[in-house]
């Protein structure tokens, strides 16, 4: 871990800011958030982006504050109200891409590469492969049809640009009165149908959106240029931490982030960085640590129940009858998924590694003499078995971890070749993917030739190009098909297909997240923690609603099997207009989705327009109008009855009706009285998964709403304007009881909020952590630490379960020594040393606070 310059934040609060919620919105918000707790404001990307953009990640111009939020003006005024408040500014900032927006010219410097090519000064900034056909242009797939039957679409006009509906164009100088023929073929760029992206296209983008490019920010002239005035309003006291958007999509990560550590002084910085598994963070990363998905994947795995995961999964296989690949296996699933991705989604990617090994293996034939299609084959098959997002082939503190992990998945790799002598194209990927010897397995270079040997960044740039491009696939190709397709495959239990999770493996034991804390805050102690994002597939307290379903999956099962006819997507019912039947995993997957967000239903309402939201938790009715879009949106990522691009409209209107007649409809009483029948349990994990999240090790970091009882889905219902309940705080401030689920979260936050601000020592990097042990028949049902000898955190977890095997029993906590202990919420007061039974500790609430008072006036 790298220690920040200055005091790092002791909780942060996100606000997602859009032109409905500008910096004025979040000024009128700061005195209210400051009454709350926290220290700092995370805002959403604050520099000028595509107009009327909802999350900001597609900038255009990193000169400029965006002028919808309020401008550079409106973000002095915000940073100038919080700062009167005691609160600092953390901001988002997104090295990896810009945006290729409709009016070109809102991206100058992209406006400059496709008007005067790669002689442009800019041409530095983008990650193109001028040497990728096209006769030496770039590729812009914007075309609604082939170039021949859209030719009569474009204009030349007066203003020397070239139009095409909606879209602007620069002209190379000295081209503008060409045939439109001769026009287009003159010109830097090579406009196509979009369709030709997927495996024509010559530059980087984020994932697979051809409409974001890739920046070289390990150029240091474009480091400078695109990270100047986020810098200087450091410099300036104007934001004082970073948050950094997908760091894998950089060519060298360490170095970016040493060379920003150096430009911002060192301030407080995490990283979008999503671990998977036992999966460690890079010790030569210059930040604080993740934002924190690795800390929600321990959280929620502890109120999965492991026996009834099981169980549950018996259930969703008899009634889902799914294909081993198709979600009756997660591993099964995520393989199919990613072999779809690379070979499909992410060709054009894969295509300049074989470019660029096929360069290799020719100027050194020694080492391989391969075809195209083999290396080609390597590539994929390489890339589809690793269990990471990528490997980082210019950090030398990985090379052992790095190089075990490529070295399993290239055995594997080789047993998808029929001829072993074809399979040594893997070992030459294998190599240059970690960025080392060109040789392969087996090959002796202890006649001290380098000419194919070295390390990233030497005499050829070539192997230099491969490590990085291999590294930058990985990463894509993971997040879309594990995160984008095979969590929507595997619907098993919703609320472990997020961000960083395992579905397959979704519960964890306490001892698990002892040892995750534990770990934390000796190698990372002011690393981001997270519960709910702008970018989690459902908000916290609706995977805490779901996870329940894990200690009663019979009685889910009996719910589904109970519904009226008509109710479920079952094989046989015709879709609408003779299009063949939506799944029964729709039914699995929407009715589960309904009982997440927890409201009654509103009928046909349901797949209309997104409503708007309320205070708190949704109130009858209205929420239930975003069951459709999320549940439409899941069909179409899972691709496999419709898609993003191949859309099938009579089965997603059939999917739909079922929406409207099913989760949506009369027929949803049952969930209804589910609903009611599990309050307590969903209750117990609400304000668990929360007290967890607020003290264990790390800097909390709270989505806009989440202090109160908030239901989200995916975008972008999760990214509405921000609303807040002052009022209610106040209220509870003055010593009102909470009315509700929300009043009890609200109250049960602000609490642990100050207690961090007040106490930063008891939480920051001189903390300790120490698991604290019940004892007795139900000890696994509880969770508690302690932190620095002065707070303790008791946490109930699995209570329905707890319930159905008699309660606590006899089992008791032994209190820290010390005290004596107050507990924040109550007022009550217990000995230190004292053995407390649970059901005593208990009684009032799942959840506690206890601070020791032998640290008052500490």
């Amino acid at each position: 871990m790298t220690q920040p310059s200055s005091p790092s934040p002791t909780a942060t609060y996100r606000l997602q800011l859009q032109p409905d919620f500008p910096f004025a919105a979040a000024e009128r918000a700061v005195p209210h958030l400051a009454s709350l707790g926290v220290s700092h404001l995370h805002l959403s990307p604050v520099l000028e982006s595509v107009p009327g953009s909802t999350h900001g990640y597609d900038v255009v111009d990193h000169t400029a504050v965006r002028a919808e939020l309020g401008g550079e003006q409106g973000l002095r005024a915000l940073a100038a109200t919080a700062r009167s408040h005691g609160l600092g500014l953390i901001v988002d900032i997104v090295p990896n891409h810009m945006a290729v927006p409709e009016q070109v010219w809102r991206n100058g410097p992209l406006w400059e590469v496709l008007r005067n090519g790669p002689e442009s000064p800019y041409a530095r900034w983008f990650d193109i492969d001028w040497d990728a056909g096209h006769g030496g242009r770039v590729l812009l797939p914007v075309l609604g049809g082939r170039l021949g039957e859209e030719a009569r679409h474009f204009l030349v006009d007066e203003d020397g640009v070239l139009r095409y509906h909606d879209r602007i164009f620069p002209l190379r100088p000295g081209t503008e009165r060409l045939p439109t023929a001769r026009l287009l073929e003159a010109q830097w760029y090579r406009l196509a149908w979009w369709r030709l992206a997927r495996s024509e296209l010559n530059y980087r983008r984020f994932f697979t959106i051809s409409e974001l490019i890739g920046v070289r920010v390990e150029d240091p002239e474009v480091f400078e240029a695109t990270h100047g005035t986020v810098l200087r309003l450091i410099r300036e006291g104007v934001i004082d931490g970073l948050r950094i958007d997908h760091p894998d999509g950089l060519v060298d990560p360490a170095g970016y982030l040493a060379r920003l550590h150096e430009g911002t002084g060192g301030r407080w910085t995490v990283v979008e960085k999503i671990l998977t598994g036992d999966e460690r963070l890079p010790e030569s990363w210059a930040c604080a640590g993740t934002t924190g998905y690795d800390a929600l994947r321990h959280i929620d795995g502890l109120f999965v129940c492991p026996q009834g995961i099981g169980r549950l999964f018996s259930h969703y296989r008899d009634f889902v009858t799914p294909l081993a690949d198709e979600g009756g296996d997660w591993e099964e699933t995520v393989r199919r998924a990613a072999y779809e991705v690379v070979t499909h989604d992410l060709a054009a990617e894969v295509e300049r590694l074989v470019r660029t090994a096929v360069r290799i293996s020719e100027r050194f034939p020694e080492f391989g003499d391969h075809a195209p299609w083999a290396l080609r084959h390597a590539i994929r098959e390489l890339l589809v078995r690793l269990p990471v997002y990528r490997p980082y082939a210019a950090d030398a503190t990985r090379a052992v971890p790095d190089g075990a992990m490529l070295g399993r998945a290239a055995v594997r790799a080789r047993t998808a070749f029929r001829v072993p002598e074809e399979a040594r194209a893997v070992d030459l990927i294998h190599d240059l993917a970690l960025g080392v010897g060109a040789g392969g397995a087996g090959h002796d270079d202890s006649d001290g030739d380098d000419r194919c040997h070295g390390t990233p960044g030497g005499a050829d740039p070539d192997r230099a190009d491969f490590a990085a491009r291999f590294a930058q696939t990985a990463s894509a190709l993971h997040a879309k098909s594990v995160e984008d397709t095979a969590f929507y495959r595997y619907p098993v239990l919703l609320s472990a297909c997020e961000v960083g999770g395992d579905p397959g493996e979704p519960a964890l034991p306490p001892e698990a997240f002892h040892a995750y804390c534990a770990r934390i805050q000796r190698d990372w102690p002011v690393t981001g923690t997270v519960l709910s994002t702008h970018d989690t597939k459902r908000s916290a307290d609706v995977r805490a609603r779901i996870a329940v379903l894990s200690e009663c999956p019979d009685r889910w099962r009996d719910v589904l099997g109970g519904m009226a006819e008509g109710a479920l997507c079952g094989i046989g019912v015709k879709g609408v207009d003779g299009a063949g039947p939506p799944d029964p995993m729709v039914s699995w997957l929407a009715w589960q989705t309904a009982f997440g967000l927890g409201a009654p239903a509103d009928g046909p309402a349901a797949v209309g327009a997104l409503p708007q939201p309320t205070p708190g938790a949704p109130p009858p009715g209205d929420s239930w109008g975003r069951v459709g879009p999320a549940v439409l949106k899941a069909v179409r990522e899972a691709g496999l009855r419709t898609s993003w691009t191949e859309p099938d409209p009579d089965y997603e209107e059939a999917v739909a009706e079922f929406i409207r007649s099913g989760p949506c409809g009369p027929t949803a009483a049952p969930l209804t009285a589910l609903d009611e029948e599990l309050a307590p349990h969903i209750r117990a994990n609400v304000l668990g998964a929360a007290l967890l999240h607020l003290t264990m090790p790390g800097v909390p970091d709270l989505y806009q709403g989440t202090e109160l009882g908030y239901t989200a889905l995916v975008d972008p219902d999760n990214r509405r304007p921000a609303r807040f309940r002052p009022e209610l705080l106040a209220e509870l401030d003055g010593g009102a009881a909470p009315r509700d689920l929300s009043g009890e979260k609200l109250r049960l936050t602000a609490a642990a909020l100050r207690l961090r601000r007040d106490r930063p020592q008891w939480f920051g990097a001189t903390a300790s952590y120490e698991p604290v042990y019940a004892e007795g028949p139900a000890a696994e049902h509880c969770v508690a630490f302690c932190r620095s000898g002065r707070v303790l955190t008791v946490v109930t977890r699995l209570s329905l379960r707890l319930v159905e095997t008699g309660g606590w029993w006899d089992t008791g906590l032994r209190l820290p020594p010390g005290g004596p202990w107050r507990e924040l919420l109550t007022g009550r007061e217990l000995p230190g040393g004292a053995v407390v039974g649970l059901s005593e500790l208990l009684e009032v609430s799942p959840v506690a606070l206890f601070v020791s008072e032998g640290a008052e006036g500490e």
